[in-house]
């Protein structure tokens, strides 16, 4: 990588690349993915853990479509307790950061989840605030600025050494209020963008599969919340969605996000994160500059004008 440095500091979460595997695609990191240069990755995400374990929702889960595909697992996992048996809270890859991914129907269940992963040592925890494939009467923790705020601010009173992370939800007006709630209650860095509610219809069995849509169809409403949400937040961000290139991640870095998040590309991509921190290291050499942090919301509006957005308070 020449003089050029891809690490990246996140407040207190540094990483030695910006690519981030996202939650769900490497189990809880005890898979060994062969044909994956390990050393070009950041940190995983462990698929997201409950309570009481979870089943997830009946047969057909996932659906491709013609710029991505539909997703509706519904959270399925063994439930903390077994996580924690199984010591599934570390992928135990070396020089890649662990993250753990919980959600919880209510603020005791996000608690409770915290105090018993904070008991075993765990330094980063992702607050899923925005599954579109559970409770689908109920809107998400996420399309409520008010939930958002009481959630994570929950959850960090608990975990006030570590490092936490709130994912956010598309499937709202204007993103930027659930990110601002989120920052005001304690989050240290949010990461945007989760699927987006979309069905499918299957013609032939004369069935509707509901869940969320992920691919190279959703990257540009995830670079559009990262580049207003860089606007208005002061902490770093984390973009996914429909990142399948490297220069899918350049953008998105560019936009404003400090580090990426990869998830369904690797299904036809195993290459990916190759090919990410060879676009990204020569970006930095053709334009003199040496550390990734340079780029980061180099092409927004907020880098342009040094002006930030007002805002109120929760």
């Amino acid at each position: 990588m020449g003089k050029q440095s891809l690490k990246i500091a996140l407040n207190k979460l540094n990483l030695k690349t910006p690519i981030i595997v996202a939650s769900g695609i490497f189990s809880y990191g005890e898979i060994d993915i062969g044909y994956l240069d390990y050393k070009k990755l950041g940190a995983v995400v462990t698929k997201t853990i409950t309570i009481n374990p979870k089943e997830g929702n009946p047969q057909p889960r996932l659906w491709e479509t013609p710029s991505g595909m539909i997703n509706c697992i519904g959270l399925q996992n063994p439930g903390i307790k077994e996580f924690i048996r199984k010591k599934l809270y570390s992928a135990n890859i070396p020089n890649v950061k662990t993250i753990v991914s919980i959600s919880g129907e209510s603020v005791d269940e996000v608690k409770k989840l915290t105090e018993m992963l904070v008991k075993k040592d765990v330094k980063v925890i992702e607050l899923n605030l925005s599954c579109p494939n559970v409770n689908r009467q109920n809107l998400m923790v996420s399309q409520n600025p008010e939930d958002t705020y009481r959630f994570v601010k929950a959850v960090k009173e608990i975990c006030r050494s570590k490092t936490l992370i709130a994912k956010v939800s598309p499937n709202v007006t204007d993103i930027t209020e659930t990110a601002l709630a989120a920052e005001d209650g304690g989050a240290d860095i949010l990461s945007l963008i989760n699927t987006l509610k979309a069905i499918a219809i299957d013609t032939e069995k004369r069935g509707v599969i509901e869940g969320g849509l992920s691919g190279p169809a959703i990257k540009p409403v995830g670079l559009k919340a990262v580049y207003d949400t860089y606007q208005k937040v002061d902490i770093p961000l984390i973009g996914i969605g429909g990142i399948t290139t490297g220069q899918d991640a350049l953008e998105y870095i560019l936009a404003g996000a400090s580090a990426i998040g990869i998830g369904s590309a690797l299904f036809s991509n195993p290459y990916i994160a190759d090919q990410i921190c060879e676009t990204l290291t020569v970006f930095l050499e053709r334009n003199n500059l040496k550390n990734l942090s340079d780029a980061t919301g180099l092409l927004n509006e907020k880098n342009k004008t040094g002006a930030k957005k007002s805002r109120k308070k929760h």
